[in-house]
Parts: C-alpha cells; structure tokens; sequence
C-alpha cells in the first residue's frame, strides 16, 4: 500500500471516530475547515493551494499530504504546485526543505495515479 492508500485510509478512520465521539465544539471546527475551502470570493484551488503554503510553514506533513491531493483534484497544475512550493520555502525557510522533498515526492506519487 503506498503513501496516499495509507493516508486517506488513516485520515476517513480517525475523523469518523473524531465526529462520532467528538464534542460540539471539534464539530464545529470540522466543519468550519469544510465551509472554510469553499469557492467564495476566491475558488476553491487558489484556496487550497493556500492552505498548502500555509502546512509547508507549519511544518505539518499530513495536511501538506491533504491540501497537494485536494489542489490537484480542484485542478492545479504541477507549475501552479511548484510556485506555491516557492512561496512556502521563502516564507517558512530551509527548515521547510525536508518538507519540500516529502512533498515533492507524494506529487510524484499522485502523478503517477
């Protein structure tokens, strides 16, 4: 099983037990997150690709993960990626570089799906 199989499984499992057992308030804030990536007075993939910028600075592999699936499925192209990659690594620094290749290579990964 690859890197993405793994992660959607894992990610469908534990936010079906957070939304079963979870308080109103951890509700509330999923579903925030949801309305939050809505087209509104900007589309959903500039959205998205700004969420990836933001999880490259806060160091947060599992929603760069997310936001790279979610990017390419509101239909980013790989030079839309690669200038947010370049936004991410100016902003958030070399420390983000082990994030960058991670990320790069999960790209690969869903490219080649």
């Amino acid at each position: 099983m690859g890197h993405y199989e793994e992660f959607v499984k894992f990610r469908q499992e534990m936010n079906k037990k957070i939304l079963e057992q979870g308080t109103l308030e951890i509700k509330r804030f999923f579903g925030l997150d949801e309305q939050t990536y809505r087209a509104g007075a900007l589309d959903e993939k500039t959205k998205e690709l700004m969420g990836l910028v933001a999880s490259m600075v806060l160091r947060c592999d599992d929603c760069i993960s997310y936001h790279l699936i979610q990017a390419l499925d509101k239909g980013a192209t790989q030079e839309e990626i690669f200038e947010t990659f370049s936004i991410g690594l100016v902003v958030g620094g070399s420390i983000v570089i082990p994030h960058l290749r991670r990320a790069v290579a999960f790209l690969e990964e869903l490219k080649a799906r």
